[in-house]
This record gives structure tokens, sequence and C-alpha cells, in this order.
């Protein structure tokens, strides 16, 4: 079992900057992959982009360049960097993760609210 803790929403004006973390029980280099979704109010949960074991990061076109995934092995923990953000980043952020036996698991989300 892995649990997954985010921190680190809030409420920022549009341009501004937040910084998530993914705290996992586990150590994260147990774990394959890593991602990060989201799920804007009355809408699914979509992909934000990933981060592999080695340290590839994918992103989908709408934060390329405005957003980072990184990690520190040292601290288990996953971070997703948000810079520039607009209105249309709102929505509950979750943290994912993929063991090499296929199990999934998600955290409990947390709240993004970009907002004037």
């Amino acid at each position: 079992q892995v649990q997954l803790v985010e921190s680190g929403g809030g409420l920022v004006q549009p341009g501004g900057s937040l910084r998530l973390s993914c705290a996992a029980s586990v150590s994260i280099f147990s774990i394959s992959f890593m991602g990060w979704y989201r799920q804007a109010p009355g809408k699914q949960r979509d992909l934000v982009g990933t981060i592999t074991s080695g340290g590839t990061t994918t992103y989908v076109d709408s934060v390329k360049g405005r957003f980072t995934i990184s990690r520190d092995n040292a601290k288990n923990t996953v971070y997703l960097q948000m810079n520039s953000l607009k209105p249309e980043d709102t929505g509950v952020y979750y943290c994912y993760a993929r063991l090499p036996s296929g199990r999934q698991f998600w955290g409990q989300g947390t709240q993004v609210t970009v907002s004037s």
C-alpha cells in the first residue's frame, strides 16, 4: 500500500505561482511512474504531467513552459511547480503513483483556485 499526501494548494491571483508537494509513504525509488492530475468543477479528472523513476517528465500542452514536475528521492516527495497561473488552472490537483506491478494509488487532492 502506498499513501500519497498532497499539500501546497490555495488561492492565488492570475499570474502567480504555487508549488504543490506529494509525499509518499514509501521510497519513490520503488515507484516507476508518478504524475499530477487535476479536476475542474463539473469536469473529468485530466492529466497534467508525469515523471518517471528516471526523472523523465511529460506535460500536457496547456501547461508546457509554465509547470514543472520534479522529485526529491531523499524526501520521497514529488513536486509540481506552477507558474504564470491562469483561472483555467483552477481545480483539485491529485497526485498519482503506479508501481512496477501495475497497482495504482491516488492522493486525496489539494484545491488550487486562481482568481483575482
